[in-house]
């Protein structure tokens, strides 16, 4: 099913197919705003409606640019995934949690969450939207794409994995650089750091 995928990236005018694959899922509120914004930052946006109004409005504003936020699959004229591809440094949360610490200097993209609807869920569409943000990525000259999904194989609900599995990123020929914090506080879900060359060469651990 994964070959009859279109891949778009997000434009205003996609807002509403946005907003159709996020109905009913944990991001509906987000707008995939929480990896790019501090708490501090989210509740000083401007404008009026409620935050998830505001936060919609400032995804639009990003989806305006040549460099999309991220990219939506397609299953002919129905929107069926979501997946955000970034620079680190356009991710202010992610950048700054203790959670996910830099591994390197590198000057990686990053991948802080894929969605799918879920009536399209278990058919390889998020694999399929994780191989073209980094596609997407290379196109844009990133040297390497990074993502900090859960570690282990345990099985979890797909809701409270949005930033993914270590299973799912190996089936995206990502692999583990740095594994899960030493001395993490006991209510942090252990993640690794995986990696992925844009070129394909061997990355170190």
């Amino acid at each position: 099913m994964t070959d009859t995928l279109v891949f778009r990236p997000l434009t205003p005018e996609l807002m509403g197919d946005f907003g159709a694959v996020l109905r009913g899922n944990f991001g509906a509120g987000c707008w995939c705003m929480f990896p790019r914004m501090t708490e501090a930052a989210t509740r000083a946006l401007p404008g009026e409606g409620s935050i998830s109004r505001r936060r919609r409005a400032v995804m639009t504003e990003l989806a305006e640019r040549d460099l999309a936020p991220g990219l939506l699959a397609y299953e002919g004229d129905d929107p069926v995934g979501w997946v955000a591809i970034a620079p680190r440094g356009e991710l202010n949360r992610v950048d700054r949690s203790r959670a996910t610490p830099r591994v390197d200097d590198t000057d990686v993209w990053v991948i802080p969450c894929v969605t799918v609807k879920k009536n399209a869920r278990g058919r390889g569409i998020a694999v399929a939207l994780i191989e073209a943000a980094v596609q997407y990525a290379a196109q844009h000259s990133a040297p390497a794409v990074e993502a900090y999904p859960r570690a282990g194989g345990e099985r979890t609900g797909d809701d409270n994995a949005y930033f993914g599995t270590e299973p799912l990123f190996r089936r995206a020929g990502f692999r583990v650089v740095r594994g899960p914090l030493e001395n993490r506080p006991g209510n942090w879900i252990a993640r690794v750091a995986m990696r992925i060359s844009t070129t394909q060469s061997s990355l170190s651990p």
